[in-house]
């Protein structure tokens, strides 16, 4: 297999998108220490990236990123607070929630990132369970949608369920469609619990949107806003409008 280089974001919020240029479309972001592998260079100022986190693929600017120098410090966790503070060169960036946090100092190219001591409440590994899906999907109330996002200043339906999962230590894929793919079905949604996946499709069967459900009533997505709505079993129901705004496909378990 080739060897790739292992490069990580040296800002706040890296864009990933579908082609070198600038006007392209943002698919996902990237987040400060993130490692990602170098598949592309071609491009002038662009590099061609996977992610090593969940696989997907996308052109960023060369400039936000660098080459990690040896191995990565241990994971500590990831950011608990809606907004943090990581040094890097010794100037302080706000990092968003859900941004990796290690055990060490990082040397990547000509910058050197510094993680300042801090309590991880959710240390990686612990068991997911009501409460820590609550306390996370909340820090992202009332953030605006943003295709492609992945933090509370603008994220999208599947960034939302996969940071939520990722600080609960659980891996998913980035779209989705390709969450829903994974994952046990359950079978009625008075069987569901918290943290259960809804899907949701168009009338010509492709899967669209996703959401976390707080229970058999209520659903937690982004759509306009991160926001809380009822959900039945025909679909979500816009607690303001009263209109019926997702068809409800299937209900995936995780854990």
């Amino acid at each position: 297999m080739e060897n790739y280089s292992v490069h990580i974001p040296v800002v706040a919020i890296c864009p990933m998108r579908g082609a070198a240029d600038h006007r392209a479309e943002m698919t996902s972001q990237l987040l400060l220490g993130e490692p990602v592998e170098v598949i592309d260079e071609q491009k002038g100022e662009w590099l061609l990236v996977r992610s090593l986190h969940d696989g997907y693929e996308g052109w960023c600017q060369k400039v936000q990123l660098a080459k990690v120098s040896g191995d990565l410090p241990q994971l500590a966790g990831y950011e608990q607070g809606k907004t943090g503070m990581v040094n890097v060169n010794g100037q302080p960036i706000i990092i968003m929630k859900g941004t990796p946090v290690y055990q060490g100092s990082i040397k990547a190219g000509p910058y050197q990132l510094e993680f300042p001591l801090r309590d991880i409440d959710d240390p990686v590994g612990l068991m997911p369970n009501d409460a820590l899906v609550k306390k996370h999907a909340m820090d992202y109330l009332n953030s605006s949608y943003l295709w492609g996002g992945r933090s509370v200043y603008g994220i999208d339906c599947s960034g939302l369920t996969q940071m939520v999962y990722r600080q609960l230590g659980v891996a998913l894929l980035r779209d989705a469609q390709m969450q829903a793919a994974e994952g046990e079905s359950v079978g009625f949604l008075q069987e569901a619990r918290c943290g259960d996946l809804a899907f949701f499709d168009e009338p010509d069967g492709r899967i669209t949107h996703v959401g976390i459900l707080l229970n058999e009533q209520e659903i937690i997505h982004s759509s306009g806003v991160v926001r809380i709505d009822p959900i039945d079993h025909e679909g979500i129901i816009h607690r303001e409008l009263g209109k019926r705004t997702h068809k409800l496909r299937v209900i995936k378990r995780y854990w």
